[in-house]
């Protein structure tokens, strides 16, 4: 029966590759306290054991991932890259870039010290900095022979090499800095809750709640009392600066900042979350129907933020529930949300998610940049040929020195996807990739990518880390560990920056999504975001082509 299952496996490729990725998915998903592995490392060893046994994946396949997956990373950063060189964002580049060569620096010295195999310095580095496109662009560069093995050695045991040692060093790659993150505050005596608080700029907690619901509700003015209170009086008590909130007298809306009193009969619509109806609002007077004012009231979109005029401005400034008659439900950058407080600057490229009418919402979205209104389809003309320009890119090479030099596929695809994702930013019409099906594009494509690069090293796996797994260790301890304490230090003498956002740079300069949710724990606040996403961008494209770089030392 075993050898039926087995030669079902060998004959159905598809059927192992989804076998492997819903393995990896279980695995990834596995808790120990408030550690897991998550799917990329989960799908990686479910490979490495299918591999063990010479399951093998197509080549081309692999390939397919890996440009999908990288051309994505490229076309996500886009926007923000370019722009954020002009503004302080220089500052995560230099952090970003003082990790990336530290981390490099580490691997290249650990593995001419200890005598590891050539290639595993690349595993070493993407598995201690958590890299997956680090892993990706060398893995390929080797594949398509952008960097020619050394002598006596073939492609497949470079790229064994740097999956033994990606494998190895990734559990303590996530695990240590996830561990570093929560205990560096405590040893350093850094209050991050007070630190967050600060750069907020929080007087009242209304103002930067977050939305767990929201509703639409009327009240008719029926307490004398608060006819007798200026407008401007009542606006600073009860409102929150995100509630919208509508005036309506004998059956007409009446326009913000006309009205210096209340009347008996008033009524007052507020569009808002849950948590904004308090006891002492109800007692503006008796709560009514609110159906007669809610057709029209419910629209919800994303405005894409693309006007130059307004990259700078704070949502204070901007202040979107009186200018615009919108309510602000959240706020993305890089695909990671970010507290909405009016001390937020907003960026190229920024997602505010807003609901209130539709009329109003197109206003905002002239004013700001774009409407999107989840429209699900992808320009796949510019999708195409995007990968298309990216790989004819990477074949270009100059001789330097003997040496031939070029971006190969990896920095070809990234550059690409960098290209296009800006040129979206300031042509919101132009290759339209949507968050959901740019989301489907790179996790499925680098599942398949270390899917196949399970396969590929897992023949050899266990020789590998019998002979050479303390050594891995020690040195995959040392990647995680100097690139983040050299880190704090630059950006605390050097940048200046506060801890709070700084940590938040170091789990960006690092790729690692699970150690942001540690320091936006430890702060209680979504301000280690903004230090994410600044480095996050940079990280990615510093550490893609650090990859391939490595492999030439």
């Amino acid at each position: 029966m075993l050898t039926n299952i087995y030669h079902t496996f060998q004959n159905q490729p598809v059927l192992t590759l989804f076998v492997i990725i819903g393995m990896g998915y279980l695995i990834g998903n596995l808790r120990v306290g408030s550690f897991s592995l998550g799917p990329v490392a989960g799908v990686l060893f479910a490979g490495l054991f299918f591999g063990h046994f010479g399951f093998k994946m197509s080549p081309g396949a692999q390939s397919v991932g890996f440009a999908l997956f990288i051309f994505s990373v490229g076309y996500q950063a886009g926007p923000r890259f370019f722009d954020v060189l002009m503004e302080d964002g220089v500052k995560y580049f230099l952090l970003a870039l003082v990790i990336a060569l530290s981390g490099f620096s580490v691997a290249v010295l650990a593995t001419k010290i200890l005598q590891l195999e050539p290639g595993t310095s690349a595993g070493l580095l993407a598995g201690g900095l958590t890299s997956s496109p680090t892993l990706a662009a060398a893995q390929e560069a080797i594949r398509a022979g952008s960097v020619t093995p050394p002598g006596g050695l073939s492609a497949d045991e470079i790229i064994g090499n740097i999956t033994t040692g990606y494998a190895i060093t990734y559990i303590f790659g996530l695990a240590g800095l996830i561990a570093i993150i929560k205990v560096l505050p405590g040893l350093l005596g850094i209050d991050l809750k007070k630190e967050a608080k600060e750069l907020e700029g929080k007087d009242r907690g209304g103002a930067t709640a977050s939305v767990t619901d929201i509703t639409v509700r009327a009240y008719r003015v029926t307490n004398q009392e608060f006819t007798k209170i200026p407008v401007s009086k009542l606006r600073e008590k009860y409102w929150d600066g995100v509630a919208v909130v509508r005036l309506h007298r004998d059956g007409e809306l009446v326009a913000p900042g006309t009205v210096d009193y209340l009347q008996i009969g008033d009524e007052i619509l507020i569009l808002a979350g849950i948590e904004f109806f308090s006891d002492e609002l109800k007692a503006i007077g008796e709560e009514i129907t609110a159906e007669k004012y809610t057709p029209g009231l419910f629209d919800s979109a994303q405005v894409v933020v693309t006007n130059k005029k307004i990259v700078g401005k704070t949502l204070g400034e901007l202040n979107l529930a009186r200018t615009f008659g919108v309510f602000l439900v959240s706020v993305k950058r890089m695909r990671i949300d970010i507290q909405k407080n009016p001390q937020l600057k907003l960026r190229k490229g920024d997602i505010l998610k807003v609901t209130g009418p539709a009329a109003h919402i197109d206003l905002m979205g002239q004013e700001l940049g774009v409407v999107d209104r989840d429209v699900a389809e992808t320009d796949m003309i510019t999708f195409a040929f995007g990968i298309v320009a990216g790989v004819v890119l990477g074949l270009f090479s100059v001789k330097i020195g003997g040496v031939s030099v070029g971006l190969g596929s990896a920095g070809g695809l990234l550059t690409s996807g960098l290209i296009i994702g800006f040129l979206r930013s300031v042509r919101p019409t132009f290759g339209r990739l949507p968050d959901a099906a740019r989301w489907i594009f790179m996790e499925f494509g680098l599942l398949i990518f270390m899917a196949g690069v399970g396969l590929r090293a897992g023949g050899d796996i266990i020789e590998t880390f019998i002979n050479a797994g303390p050594k891995l260790i020690i040195a995959g301890i040392m990647v995680t560990l100097i690139p983040v304490f050299l880190g704090y230090l630059f950006g605390r003498k050097v940048l200046k920056l506060p801890a709070v956002l700084l940590l938040g740079a170091i789990t960006g300069s690092m790729t690692s999504g699970a150690s942001l949710s540690v320091v936006t724990a430890a702060a209680d606040s979504d301000v280690p975001a903004l230090g994410y996403t600044g480095a996050y961008a940079f990280a990615n494209v510093l550490l893609t082509v650090a990859g391939s770089v490595i492999l030439l030392f």
